[in-house]
């Protein structure tokens, strides 16, 4: 295996991960943004106001992303063990 092709799956790699994560991080950020919003306009400094409607977020966003993201990653690894086995050869 040459270094061009280490490199480049160590790339494919970071690629896929930041792309399947995106969805859910985001999400979770605007919904903190709203509640830090909220927050800010109340002046209620609640960590539970905080917590749990970031989670209840990113389950919500795991349901709605989830059969993308698995394609996904199916897809990856499908593709990486493809390579692997022309390594092999």
């Amino acid at each position: 295996m040459s270094v061009d092709l280490a490199v480049n799956l160590v790339t494919e790699m970071f690629k896929i991960a930041l792309l399947v994560s995106t969805p859910v991080i985001l999400l979770i950020f605007i919904v903190g943004l709203i509640i830090s919003i909220f927050e800010a306009a109340t002046q209620i400094n609640e960590m539970t106001i905080t917590f749990v409607p970031k989670i209840v977020a990113a389950v919500i966003g795991l349901i709605i992303f989830g059969s993308w993201m698995t394609t996904e990653l199916v897809d990856y690894t499908r593709q990486m063990l493809e390579t692997i086995i022309q390594i092999i050869k």
